[in-house]
Formats: C-alpha cells, structure tokens, sequence
C-alpha cells in the first residue's frame, strides 16, 4: 500500500483544522479588538481636547467681539496670550501634545498662532483646505494628516467660532489646532504587540494540545490502518489496541473481531483452495470453469497443455471461442449438452483429438453459475482404436488371400486335379508357399504380442560389433544374387557392445533382406556403422525405389507397405520393420528411415554403447 505523505495524513489533518478555527476565532477577536481599541483611543484623546476647545472658544469669541479702546491691548496680543495659555494648559492635561493653535477670522485672515515659528503668518490669508470647508460649511470638520518633517500622525481640527452661543449664530471666526495622535497609535501598537504575544504562546500551547488531543484520535486508527494492512499481506496473529471504551474504542474491538473472523474464514479458504489446487494439479484431464456469461476464470495447467495455449490469453474469453466451438455451439448449447464433444485439432502431420465433458454450475436456487469443462486427450485412444481396427482389416486380409488361394487350389485337387501328373505338383507347391506365409505371418504376429506384453527378456552379452556384423552380412554375401553390389564402410577400430545376439540378428536379417528385395539389378546395398556419443549408429543403404517423403514415418507401422502389390509377390507379411522397431527400442536404441525417392533407402538404428566400459578391446579377445 502506497506510504500517506505527511500533509495528507489524518494527523496533521486534524491539528491543522484545530489551529486553523483557533486561529480564525483570535483573528476575529483581534480584528474587533483592534478596531474597538482605536475607536476608544481616539475619542478618549479627542474628548479630552475638546474638553477646552469650548471654554477656548468662549475666550476667543469674548476677545474679538469686545470693543476695544486705545489703552487697551491690540486684538492679535490679547488672542496671542489666550492661545498660548490655552496651548500650555492642553499640553498638561491632553494624551498628546498640541502642535499649534491658531485662530482665524471670517475671511480666513491668521489672528493668532501658538507655535514661534509661524509668527510671521499672522496677518496673512491661510490657505488650508480644512479652514475653508469649516467657513463654508459652518460646521467642523478634523482630518488625519502625516506631518511632513517628522512623519507623525497629526490630528487637525477646524471648528468654527460664531457670535453667540447659538447654532444659527454668525460665524466670526475659526478655531484651528494641530495635535500630535502619533502617541495614540503607539499606544495601540503596544497593546497589539502584547496581544500578538499572547496569541503566539496560546497557538503554541494550543498546537501542543492539539497534537496531543489529535494523537488520542489518529493513533487508533493508525493502528488500524497497519492491521488492514497486514490482513491484506495474509497477517491475522496482529490486534489492534483498545485504548478506551468511546466510539472509536468500540471500533476498534470491533475491527479485533472481524480479524477472527476473518482469520478463520481465510483458514477455511485456504485450505479448500489447496485442496482444489491439490486436485486440479494433478489431475491428468484438463479444467476449465467460467462465468454465468461463459468467459473462462479458471484454467488448470493440463487444459493449457492440452489446448497448446498460455493463460494469459484464454481467462476472460467465451468457452467456445478457446475450444474452436464457436462455430458450432453456443454457451447456451454448452449448457444443455449431456453428451461429450470431440475437438478434432488433428494436421496431416500427426492427429490430435481432445473430448470434452461439460458440467453446469447451479445453485440451489437453480440459477446457473457457470460451466466446468473437463478435457481429455482422446488421441492416444482414437489411435489404438484406429490401430485395431486396421489391424484387423489387415490380418484379415493377409490372411484371407493364401486362404483363398489354398481353396482354390484345394477343390481344384479334390475336382480330379490331383491325377494330372503335370498340374498336381504345381498346385500342391503353391498351397505349401501359402502355408509356409500363414506361419510367418502368425509367428510374426505371436511375436509382437510377446513384445507388446513384455512377455520376453533380452538374453544380452558383450560382442565385438565387427565380426558380428560381418558375420551376418557373410551370409547373405552367399546367397545374393551377383547384379547386386555389397560395400561395407567399417571404422578400424573394434567396437564392443552388449545386445541379446538373435534379436539383433533377426533385425539386420531384416533389414538386408528388404535392401535386397527393392534393390535393382547392379544396385549397392552399403554397411556402416559410428560411434556418437555413447551410441553405437548402424547404416544399412540400397540404391531401391525409394520411399516418398509423406511415408517414410509409417514404413514401421504394422502391416504397412509403400507398394502392397509387390511386397506381398515377394513373400512379405508386412511386420519386419514393427518387429525390427520394437526389438532395437527394447535395446535402448532408436531406428529410423531416411529416403530420395527413386535414389533408394537408408535405414539407421543405434545401440547403447559405454565407452569406458568397453575401451579396453583386448580385454574381451
């Protein structure tokens, strides 16, 4: 199972959303605070100018409106002194320092100014927006300006001075002061400042809580996602801990359970699948089941043999369409099918035929679940009834036509032909020919059964191949017609084996004498033999007819011949080359054919051959 990342863990998951909503609540509660704060700040130093703005301005309004005499001092002295005075008392009672206090008439002319250096304004026209607005507006108004040499905060205030205590009074005059609220928002720093500080250590205490408060939820479940996993690997020895009784407590006893049982139901599975696996696996018939749509889900290794395909390209497809059915049956034929079908996948090469058993799966409902298919090799079975069957028909016809001759021949001599001096004999030597025939061919017939049944043992013994060889080569040397030509291709060297001497001889005998027989007038019937490996290689060659390519594998099958007519004029049974087979495959050894047609036969066999028990030839000398 692929490893959780960090930030996508429940864990961290958990205590970020914890952080997260203590962190949305203190910016909540620090944004009011903030914004409550300053509010409260900024009245606070606003009220506690304003406190003296109107005892300032009945001061100013009794000044400018006194009538004044020549002992008397000017208009710009007398409101000189109120400002300063005014601008010292502020200073001593406000939470911030007055900048300066100026008063200005009606037609926006300086009267007086608190600060030293603006003395020179007095008298002059001003020009700030703020007055302007208050003299038309006839009401006040207070900006927040940066001041441009020390970058403070400064409070400004214009409020305008009428002539009486009423709002509907002329205005005569304009009170304009700055002040200093830099100290306000320092104020509000600090404070911010000590709330940030506080909000930190709670997050860091917070976090610390909340990991551990996260830990008392994610840690059951971590344990249970590491025993999911280990069930998936087969693991069920693992518990997970119970560390409560709470919800996730009872889970936990809960997932602890469901591990039982799913413990004892994978024993159950496991060993009914090691049974069925038991079985199929050693079964010698192949196993197909599919689905209810008919597609395969399980292949035993025998279907595959079998149907000579890999499992990778036969589960998931239709049952027919694997089998080469398809054409003929559909799966709801399949499911209905009592009978065994045979799947012919037989070439010209060699046959090949497979019967096959279908059986349906159904539940108790009777609702059908899928097929099970058990295939058998039926090759082996089709051939030996083939086999018996020709076997048969050639017995029957090898012996049916001495059989017929000898009866004719026969009521011939019974007719009165046996007092014709000249055609008597003749007849009585062709019935004995037909006789003789018959014997070989049921000796010959005795003898593969023996083979056939292992009814025989091999009376082997240790032979100088050479002389045994020539030996019997010698003796057909002597009865061979002299058109034909022997050439005997030896090695030097002497070469031991052990056989069982009359079978090996009855072997050669057979063979030579079909070299003979199919050889043409001044044809070479040649001798050979060679040591590969540890055999010993026979070759027995004739310049015949040849054999063609397609029956050159079947001149060792019984009763057969490549031309019939001539092999049975020449006294053949048809059972030399099974027997020779059977008799050089008891030895060990192979034989085989290799032939050109028109160009003649070469017939190979080979012998076992130990070369360290028989290098030492003078030994057996």
């Amino acid at each position: 199972m692929q490893k959780v990342s960090f930030f996508k863990s429940i864990h961290v998951k958990l205590v970020l959303i914890y952080i997260l909503l203590i962190m949305l609540a203190l910016q909540i509660i620090g944004i009011y605070f903030a914004r409550e704060l300053e509010r409260n700040l900024k009245s606070n130093f606003q009220e506690s100018i304003f406190q003296r703005v109107d005892l300032m301005q009945y001061s100013i309004r009794e000044e400018i409106l006194k009538e004044r005499d020549e002992s008397m001092p000017k208009l710009e002295e007398s409101l000189k002194s109120i400002v300063k005075e005014f601008s010292t008392g502020l200073k001593d009672v406000s939470t911030g320092d007055i900048l300066e206090i100026r008063v200005i008439d009606s037609r926006q002319r300086i009267l007086a100014t608190s600060e030293v250096e603006n003395q020179n304004l007095i008298g002059q026209r001003s020009n700030t927006d703020i007055v302007r607005r208050a003299i038309s507006a006839e009401t006040l108004f207070d900006i927040i300006k940066i001041d441009n040499k020390t970058r403070d905060r400064v409070w400004v205030v214009a409020t305008p001075i009428r002539d009486g205590a009423g709002p509907d009074d002329e205005i005569i005059g304009v009170l304009y002061i700055e002040s200093n609220i830099e100290s306000v928002f320092e104020q509000m720093n600090d404070i911010n400042r000590i709330f940030l500080g506080g909000t930190a250590m709670s997050l860091v205490i917070t976090i610390f809580l909340g990991i551990l408060v996260a830990r008392t939820i994610t840690q059951p479940i971590a344990d249970m996602r590491k025993q999911a996993q280990a069930m998936a690997k087969g693991n069920y020895s693992r518990k997970v801990r119970v560390y409560g009784t709470d919800e996730i407590g009872q889970l936990a006893l809960t997932f602890n359970h469901l591990t039982n049982r799913l413990q004892e139901a994978q024993s159950t599975t496991e060993a009914e699948r090691r049974k069925l696996n038991s079985v199929l696996s050693n079964m010698t018939d192949g196993v197909i089941a599919t689905d209810r749509k008919g597609r395969i889900i399980l292949i035993n290794d025998p279907a595959l043999e079998l149907l000579h395909i890999s499992r990778d390209i036969t589960l998931g497809r239709p049952i027919a369409s694997v089998l080469g059915i398809d054409q003929e049956y559909s799966f709801e034929d399949l499911i209905y099918m009592n009978d065994a079908v045979n799947l012919n996948f037989s070439t010209a090469d060699a046959p090949y035929i497979l019967r096959a058993n279908f059986s349906v799966i159904q539940k108790e409902t009777g609702f059908i679940n899928g097929l099970i298919t058990v295939l058998h090799d039926n090759t082996e079975q089709e051939k030996i009834e083939m086999d018996r069957r020709e076997f048969v028909s050639n017995v029957s016809h090898e012996l049916r036509t001495p059989l017929t001759t000898m009866r004719s021949y026969l009521e011939a001599l019974a007719d009165g032909a046996w007092k014709d001096e000249n055609i008597a004999p003749t007849f009585l030597n062709v019935t004995q020919t037909e006789t003789e025939r018959m014997i070989r061919l049921v000796n010959d017939l005795l003898q593969l059964s023996r083979m056939d049944s292992a009814d025989y043992e091999l009376n082997k013994d240790i032979v100088l191949f050479n002389s045994f060889f020539n030996r019997i080569i010698d003796r057909f040397e002597m009865s061979k017609s002299d058109k034909v030509v022997f050439e005997r291709l030896f090695p030097e060297a002497s070469y031991y084996v052990e056989i069982d001497t009359d079978k090996v001889t009855q072997v050669i005998d057979n063979i030579i004498s079909n070299a003979i027989k199919y050889s043409p007038d001044g044809g070479n019937v040649r001798f050979g033999f060679t040591v590969q490996g540890n055999m010993l290689k026979v070759m027995i060659s004739d310049d015949g007819m040849g054999i063609p390519k397609e029956n050159v594998g079947r001149i060792f099958d019984r009763f057969y011949r490549v031309d019939r007519a001539r092999a049975r004029s020449m006294g053949g049974t048809g059972l030399g080359l099974a027997i020779a087979r059977e008799m050089i495959e008891a030895h060990g050894g192979k034989i085989w054919a290799e032939s050109d047609e028109g160009h003649g036969t070469t017939i190979f066999f080979t012998l076992p051959y130990d070369l360290d028990e028989f290098d030492e030839a003078g030994e057996w000398e």
